[in-house]
């Protein structure tokens, strides 16, 4: 099922102009996409909610906008040289190549699954009265599906803090976890495999001559942090936000758009005190599970996820996680990530990268507190969330909607009208030049109104005006509502104030304060 649900998502999102492969006419590139019409304007809506929310809602947060090439010490200094990597395995019947620790969380999940059934199943069945907390500390099946996951997660957990790759694939073994192509439990060893994609640059020393692509845009911030702080006169505690594109040589590109090897990210890095850090890792943690909360998916499909396996940088690190088509996955993550990377380019660059501060007068490498999210994966998450399939009239016509967030829909305001004469298009054309100014709409008088309302549903267009003949007599257009397929009767005079008040980025923005 959830398998059917992901290939219509991607069948849909080409067909109605979101995403398109890469390089199609030359059949393609793996694990690369483009954004069509409709996906760029929903991507730059999801952008421009991420940054107004982060920049222009928190007086002491700014943005940069670093440069994709940086000097290779950068990532000598950061770790990712020498510690970027994914552990990877291979089935030797199928050829197919897999990450060693997703195999094993994918196979944890299906206890957690079988979890999840017995708790649905319980609740049904004893409806008001039922108490969860009890059911899940009592109940045998819960408990013995519990107690393995609980013995998974501890030799998982080990293996991965000792970097001991033997028992990773002894835990794959002993589990006999299969190739999810084959069947196959025929496996190699697993070895280290670094994510960077390396290029070399013109005329620089031969010594600094191999650079990389950069695998996170939290680096440039690091590196520019002094220089943003001198310049905006910032003080602490204060924060650099930055959206960018990003490059990993990923083992396993898969499932759409969640993991590809050019992606964008939105990252705010916060420096504060240090001993204050723990504060500001709760304090966005709720902002940013606020922030996703607030675009009404709804609330059941997010959860929080603590890292089984701390990285080299981090004292703390959780995972936002949404309920895709293909089970909860990390949308966002949530690092206190200490004074490792500020501490490490000081050492490194030779140069100081310490904060003057006037309260405590004295001097010191800032804590920091990050936010990342990937644009893509949560394009994804609102793609998910949205498309629907409903039953309507008493044909049982099915119409195909994007329920997506009305600020954030590519297009937010069909001009319709219902025909091509009789004055109506000129009508049509001047709400449309009206309203231009203010919203992303778009004008269509090809087709009878009704198919017209179902390619609008199919992009998730909000709202239609339809004009008519009594347009003509009264000034008011019919306001067709994408979600419920109400219509109501408007003056063309109040659109603008009722659009406003229906798509503005505005409204998403003040339900955060």
């Amino acid at each position: 099922m959830a398998d059917d649900l992901l290939k219509k998502i991607i069948a849909h999102s080409k067909e109605y102009g979101f995403i398109f492969p890469s390089s199609e006419i030359y059949d393609g590139l793996s694990a690369v996409y483009d954004y069509g019409q409709n996906g760029a304007e929903l991507k730059n809506n999801i952008k421009q909610y991420w940054w107004q929310s982060m920049v222009q809602l928190h007086s002491n947060i700014v943005g940069l906008d670093a440069a994709i090439f940086m000097h290779p010490k950068v990532w000598e200094a950061s770790g990712h040289v020498g510690a970027f990597n994914d552990p990877l395995i291979d089935n030797k019947d199928s050829k197919k190549r897999y990450r060693a620790d997703v195999l094993i969380e994918e196979f944890r999940a299906k206890y957690e699954a079988k979890i999840a059934k017995d708790v649905e199943k319980a609740q049904k069945k004893f409806g008001e009265q039922f108490d969860k907390e009890q059911f899940i500390a009592t109940n045998p099946n819960v408990l013995r599906n519990q107690a393995k996951i609980d013995e998974l997660n501890a030799r998982f957990v080990k293996a991965l803090n000792d970097n001991d790759l033997v028992e990773l694939r002894q835990i794959i073994i002993d589990n006999e976890i299969a190739c999810p192509e084959s069947g196959s439990k025929n496996w190699t060893e697993v070895r280290q495999f670094n994510l960077m994609f390396d290029t070399k640059l013109g005329s620089v020393s031969d010594t600094a001559n191999t650079i990389y692509l950069r695998p996170e845009t939290a680096q440039g911030i690091f590196v520019n942090y002094l220089n943003v702080q001198k310049s905006g006169r910032m003080k602490i505690p204060f924060g650099i936000a930055q959206i960018g594109k990003a490059f990993r040589n990923e083992i396993v590109a898969r499932q759409f758009i969640f993991r590809m090897r050019e992606f964008e990210q939105m990252e705010m890095q916060f420096f504060v005190r240090p001993g204050e850090e723990m504060k500001w890792y709760e304090y966005w943690k709720e902002f940013r599970i606020k922030w996703h909360k607030n675009l009404n998916l709804g609330d059941e499909n997010y959860k929080f996820h603590n890292h089984d396996k701390l990285a080299h940088y981090a004292n703390a690190a959780v995972d936002i996680e949404f309920n895709f088509p293909m089970g909860f996955k990390e949308v966002e993550g949530i690092h206190s990530r200490t004074d490792f990377d500020l501490g490490r380019h000081q050492e490194f660059s030779g140069k100081k990268l310490q904060y003057f501060d006037p309260e405590l007068n004295e001097s010191y490498v800032p804590y920091v507190v990050e936010t990342s999210i990937g644009v893509d994966r949560m394009f994804m998450t609102i793609l998910s969330a949205a498309y629907k399939e409903e039953v309507v009239g008493e044909t049982g016509e099915t119409r195909i909607v994007l329920a997506i967030p009305p600020a954030l829909a590519p297009v937010k305001i069909a001009i319709l009208p219902l025909v091509k004469k009789d004055g109506l298009p000129e009508i049509a054309d001047k709400i449309f030049d009206k309203l231009k100014f203010h919203f992303n709409v778009i004008y269509e008088e090809k087709d009878s109104i009704g198919k017209r309302y179902r390619r609008q549903d199919a992009i998730g267009t909000p709202y239609c005006i339809t004009i008519d003949h009594q347009t003509k007599e009264d000034n008011t257009v019919t306001l067709r509502h994408r979600d419920s397929m109400e219509q109501e009767r408007v003056s063309v005079d109040e659109l603008i104030n009722i659009a406003h008040e229906k798509v503005s980025m505005a409204k998403l923005l003040e339900n955060l304060l």
